[in-house]
Formats: structure tokens, sequence, C-alpha cells
């Protein structure tokens, strides 16, 4: 099943292109949408609701045209837009009461809707207190509810941990998880923060200066390689341990590199491909040859963020811009183009309550 399609999806402003071509299937399941910000993906999001026309191509969700079924699938749809948009005056049980029957929901149902949902997203206790007192990870969560209490089959999440601090974005994280784990809702969710959608998506796809960089499982994506990561701690005769062990291996014929990436343990990890088991034992008697503290000797995982590193310097090098190591995905989740860097133009109907006309 596909929950959004689109096909030569293109968004044109007079002096830059959001959307270039976008041709993508998105199956079930949790989906990141990554980019750096202005990156066209809250644009992208106001044509899959139907709120913006696209200039060309076309587009669905849930089987929906967006051109002539907005209003069908804003009512199968929740949406959490990025900027605050919640009014201060008024309580999370009034508001999100107020947006449930909006969407469609008699008065005895959106009451008990907004309590089920409010409950689920940490508030219930909360529920009473006019929102302009609350803080921003509270407001982050009433958005949500508000996405959620008409049990949409599909939700937006426009940069949900937005403003949060570290607890706060791991609270957020794990509610966007449980949306579709315990309620079976297909999520959409933008961000420009790689390691949150690594850790929350099964899907991800990465987008930047128009160009699609990758498209795979989360788990394509951070899978272990025959790469291995060596850290170990010095000593007397050796005060650089990584670089006595560096030219160790080199003597022995093997080729090293650091991990420079910015990465945990980066200039620390000496990296190098294990061709054999016999690696591992080379490893083991060069480092006692040394006489250093082996800290760590493990298979790497990739990281969503390298991805972005080989395309800049594909791009340096002036190769092609493909991202390395893309496999092979399933029709059902394969973007084949992507959008191109724009600032979003955020609309006053998506922004507001009252532009839950929304859904």
């Amino acid at each position: 099943m596909t929950v959004i399609a689109t096909e030569s999806l293109s968004k044109r402003f007079p002096r830059v292109t959001a959307l270039d071509r976008l041709s993508m299937d998105i199956g079930p399941g949790v989906t990141g949408l990554v980019g750096a910000n202005g990156a066209g993906k809250s644009t992208l999001i106001k044509i899959l609701l139907g709120l913006s026309p696209a200039t060309e191509g076309h587009a669905a969700v849930l089987g929906l045209d967006v051109a002539t079924s907005g209003g069908q699938i804003r009512e199968r749809v929740g949406y959490m837009p990025e900027h605050d948009c919640l009014p201060p005056d008024v309580s999370a049980t009034e508001f999100v009461v107020h947006m449930a029957r909006m969407s469609g929901l008699p008065p005895a149902a959106a009451r008990e809707r907004t309590a089920d949902t409010l409950r689920h997203v940490g508030l219930y206790e909360e529920r009473y207190r006019p929102i302009g007192g609350y803080s921003t990870g509270m407001k982050q969560r009433v958005k949500l509810a508000q996405a959620l209490v008409h049990d949409p089959q599909l939700v937006f999440l426009d940069e949900p941990t937005n403003g949060l601090d570290p607890a706060g974005r791991d609270e957020m994280l794990g509610l966007i998880r449980r949306v579709h784990t315990d309620f079976g809702i297909s999520v959409l969710v933008t961000s420009h923060l790689l390691g949150e959608l690594e850790r929350t998506c099964d899907h991800v796809v990465v987008i930047d200066g128009g160009k699609l960089l990758r498209s795979s499982s989360t788990t394509d994506f951070t899978q272990s390689t025959t790469t291995v990561a060596v850290e170990v701690t010095d000593n007397d005769t050796h005060p650089d341990g990584t670089t006595a062990l560096r030219e160790a291996l080199a003597a022995r014929g093997v080729a090293t590199h650091d991990d420079g990436g910015g990465l945990p343990g980066a200039g620390h990890t000496v990296l190098l491909e294990a061709e054999s088991e016999e690696t591992y034992d080379l490893l083991r008697d060069v480092v006692a040859e040394l006489g250093l503290g082996l800290v760590r000797m493990e298979q790497r995982r990739h990281h969503i963020a390298e991805v972005f590193r080989a395309h800049d310097e594909q791009a340096a090098q002036g190769e092609p811009e493909a991202a390395p190591g893309a496999a092979p995905e399933p029709a059902a989740r394969n973007a084949t183009a992507a959008t191109a860097a724009a600032p979003a133009t955020a609309a006053a109907a998506e922004q507001t309550g009252g532009g839950r006309d929304a859904r």
C-alpha cells in the first residue's frame, strides 16, 4: 500500500524552485524527510495537504489527488505545523476539543477523544491550564494532540522537536514512534537533525540542494559493515597510542584512516577494513606488542550524517552526486527524485487554529 505518491511534482516561485520534479512513493510506517532548514520540506507538506497548488506534476495522499480532493485528505490526515500557532488564552482541552469538532466529531465524542489524546501525550494533568503558560515542550505536545484527536490514517509532523531540550526531544521522539506502533497511524516527519530520524524512522529520504542523496530503510543506513573501529590508550613509550597503532599497521601493509567526521571519538579512532578474521588477530597482536590498552574494537555502524559528508566530498571532486552505497528500494518506498532548497512560505491557514478547516 502506498500512502504518499508524487510524480514529477514541482513548485516554482519567482526567484526559486522549491520542488523540482519530485517523484516518490512512500508506504506505511514512520518515514523521515530530512534536509537542511529551508530545503522545501514544509512546502511539500502544504502541497500534500491541498493547501498550496503545485506548479506542475501530480501527487496523491491515501489514494486521493491533492489537486481535487484537498478537503477529503485533510479529513483523514493530521498535521502538526512547525511554528508556534496556539492561542495563549485557552486551555489545551478547549483547543483540542475545538479542533476535534472542526474535524467532524460530535461534541461528546470530541470531548472523549480529547481526554484520551491528551493523556497519550502526557498533558492530562495540565489539560485545563491556559496554553500561554505552557513550556515549549508542552506546546509541542498540544500540537501533536490536535493532529491525532480525530484518529487520522496519516500524520504530517513538521520539525516536531524544534525548541526542545535533549530530554524533551527524547520524549517527543518516543511519542512519535508510539503513534505508529500503538495506533497504526503512518507518520511523515520532517527534520534537519539526522540523528533524530535515525532513531525514530523505518525509512529515510535525504534531500539537499535539490538533489536526492539517498532513500532507503534506516537499517540500510546504519547496518554494520566490514569496517573495524579500534580505540586504544596511550603509554609512556607511545604517548600518542593512536598514531603508534596506525604506523605499526602501515608497516604491516594495513591501510587505516581517521574517523574525522565529527562523530564521537573522531580523531582518536582508527578505522580499517577487515578483509578476514585474521585482521582481528593482527590487531590484537599489534596492540599487545605496543603495550597499549585496547579500549574497543568493533564493527562500525554508518550514521546518516555520513551521507551528507560523502555527498560534499563528491561535489568538491566533481563526481556524480548519487549517494554511495544506495541500495535498490522496493517500489513502495523508493524516492526517485528530490526537492530543491528554498525557504518555505508558511500560509496563515496552516499556522492557526482556524486553518485546520483543516483536515
